[in-house]
């Protein structure tokens, strides 16, 4: 291709109005290439070595890494709570809804570009420039995540380890907690809880968080038995961590799979308990009614959203590591499905057991054993597999090792996400320091859950700090790829990977309707808006400051990173630099250097065949 030609076409591109980057121009050698702009020219060298990328060992690595990554703790606790909450069975219409048209396109989308680029989450916005304040605020919102995830499983190791005493704990009421404390019978006789708090509340709440019921008194110090948790929770992540990915690869077979070892065990129990079957009939019993309820289509959106952790980074930087070849299109088809089965698994198994604990309690109303969240982790169900007439001990110990080992998965991708991060901008550093790095400092900020108040600040950072970043974001991010990119060019880039036409279900959703939808959810949560309570208590008018504060700093990354990237171009005007900035890197495209060279000439072969396409910006972007 001569500059004649690339002339020809580049006035054939302003006509048509595409989005294409600037044309390359080979040497002799095939080495240097000369890109041209519009009032810019520079050389560029391909012959210095592509600093090498680790890899999965095996392919089959990346399909149980994003399964550890996506199936977690919301699975368990989050999800059977919310379909209740929701329509009970009638929920599952809008969550396969959502699966359909935003979990499962996005979570596509997310691996191709990750693949395509051999980029982690950062490198892989120089398709386009401008945006790239996305994925800092993506890792910055990520490691928030990271800190209080951790602390998390924590409380779920303090559990494990109390789940060996001889009787369990959250059995038996202590004197100082006064006639209102319930105690848990293992008798099989009922219980009255509706005249008082059971032992279970009362051991999460006084014995192990040792929670205020307000900030009055600032946040005490560390409680120093959940401080020793949450090192050996550090202590095992950074030892995943330490060897790279392909360490945490290895782990990902056990990750992954172990935790539906003990479902499996869980759900036989669960289902030949009393009351079993009027806990799980209850679960699954349709509210048609609140199919109408926008907050039901809401509460979808929300739980698609981080149970899959899409528009998060960690899934582009996973993808990264694949080979460049690889049929992702099955594995995702595969991990989207796997994590919807196991939130309606854990559903099962959960509502299993709290109908054997209505039963046992003489409760008519399944709902008022019910707490969610947190407390359906570490009260409803310590207190239900409490009165297990065999070996409760075995059940606790086998339910929080799930947990845990849930947690752990979870982690590992998002702790994965920042470190690889860091990497990129830093080369130099070697990995295991960064792990490291990143594991003492992940400790560090954890303290502050450590102490009483500390789930006041875990709540107030989860929505600010992951939840409402994390929604401003994902529709920039989902805007970027199929508007300022173009679907049309991840379909011709998907063409060059795998070779495979993409059809219009995924052009469609990738273009309009997986961010008109991420939209209305943000615009639903903003007019519906109230200040944060933490069991229906108001925090200090401070603690609204500082949540905002955290979401400004991610957000911000935004339009700071978008300005000095414009500033940084090298055109003239600020209408060129403008247009540069929202064009691929002259080096966009795959990382090893003759790929991307064959890269090169597919997109002339492209180029070539730009005359038969519509005038229509709107039909080539989304249609072509």
């Amino acid at each position: 291709m001569d500059i004649t030609e690339y002339e020809k076409l580049r006035r054939l591109m302003e006509v048509k109005q595409l989005r294409i980057p600037p044309c390359v121009i080979y040497t002799r050698n095939g080495d240097k290439l000369k890109v041209f702009s519009d009032d810019v020219e520079a050389t560029t060298t391909l012959s210095t070595p592509v600093q090498e990328r680790d890899q999965w060992s095996k392919g089959v690595e990346f399909l149980f890494s994003c399964i550890a990554l996506s199936v977690g703790l919301g699975n368990v606790w989050r999800f059977p709570f919310i379909a209740l909450e929701n329509g009970g069975g009638a929920f599952l219409i809008p969550y396969v809804i959502v699966l359909l048209l935003i979990g499962r396109p996005v979570y596509y989308l997310e691996v191709i570009v990750g693949q395509f680029s051999s980029r982690g989450c950062i490198r892989a916005f120089e398709l386009a420039p401008i945006m790239k304040g996305i994925a800092y605020g993506q890792v910055y919102s990520t490691a928030l995540a990271t800190t209080y995830y951790a602390c998390i499983m924590a409380l779920t190791l303090r559990y494990l380890v109390a789940s060996f005493s001889e009787v369990l704990p959250w059995t038996y009421c202590l004197i100082e907690w006064g006639s209102q404390c319930v105690a848990t019978e293992a008798s099989g006789n009922g219980t009255d809880l509706s005249h008082g708090v059971s032992a279970a509340e009362f051991y999460l709440t006084q014995i192990v968080l040792r929670e205020p019921l307000d900030l009055k008194d600032g946040l005490g110090s560390p409680s120093w038995d959940l401080v020793s948790c949450l090192m050996v929770t550090w202590l095992i992540i950074a030892t995943i961590l330490i060897k790279g990915i392909r360490s945490s690869g290895k782990a990902s077979y056990f990750l992954a799979l172990f935790p539906y070892v003990i479902m499996l065990i869980l759900l036989i129990r669960a289902v030949t308990l009393p009351g079993a079957w009027q806990g799980i009939s209850y679960f699954l019993q349709p509210q048609w009614s609140q199919l109408l309820n926008p907050h039901v289509w809401h509460a979808a959106i929300t739980q698609m959203f981080f149970s899959l952790a899409i528009c998060f980074g960690t899934l582009v930087m996973y993808a990264s590591f694949n080979d460049f070849h690889k049929n992702v299109h099955k594995d995702v088809i595969i991990i989207t499905t796997v994590d919807s089965f196991t939130s309606l698994l854990a559903g099962c198994i959960i509502f299993g057991i709290l109908g054997n604990l209505a039963h046992e309690t003489n409760t008519t109303n399944i709902s008022q054993v019910v707490k969610g969240g947190a407390g359906l982790a570490f009260i409803s169900y310590p207190e239900a597999i409490a009165k297990f007439r065999f070996l409760p001990q075995l059940f606790a110990v086998l339910f929080f090792f799930m947990l845990l080992v849930l947690g752990i998965g979870s982690n590992i991708g998002m702790a994965s996400c920042v470190i690889n991060a860091t990497k990129d901008r830093f080369t130099q550093l070697p990995h295991w320091l960064v792990a490291i790095g990143f594991s003492v400092l992940g400790f560090l900020c954890g303290l502050v859950y450590m102490t009483p108040g500390g789930q006041f600040v875990l709540n107030l950072v989860d929505f600010y700090g992951c939840t409402f970043i994390a929604l401003v974001l994902a529709i920039a991010e989902l805007l970027t790829f199929g508007w300022i990119y173009g679907v049309n060019r991840i379909c011709s880039d998907i063409e060059f990977m795998l070779n495979v036409k993409t059809g219009f279900y995924w052009r469609i959703c990738w273009a309009i309707v997986a961010p008109c939808l991420m939209f209305l959810v943000l615009a639903y949560m903003l007019v519906g808006y109230e200040p944060l309570t933490y069991k229906g208590t108001p925090y200090p008018s401070e603690a609204y400051v500082a949540g905002w504060a955290i979401w400004f700093v991610g957000v911000a990354q935004l339009p700071l990173w978008a300005i000095y990237t414009i500033y940084q171009q090298p055109a003239n005007t600020f209408r060129n630099k403008l247009k540069m900035a929202m064009q691929p890197t002259t080096d966009w495209g795959p990382r090893q250097t003759e790929l991307f060279k064959a890269y090169i000439l597919y997109q002339k072969r492209q180029l070539e065949v730009v005359q038969r396409r519509s005038e229509c910006f709107f039909f080539n972007n989304i249609f072509g």
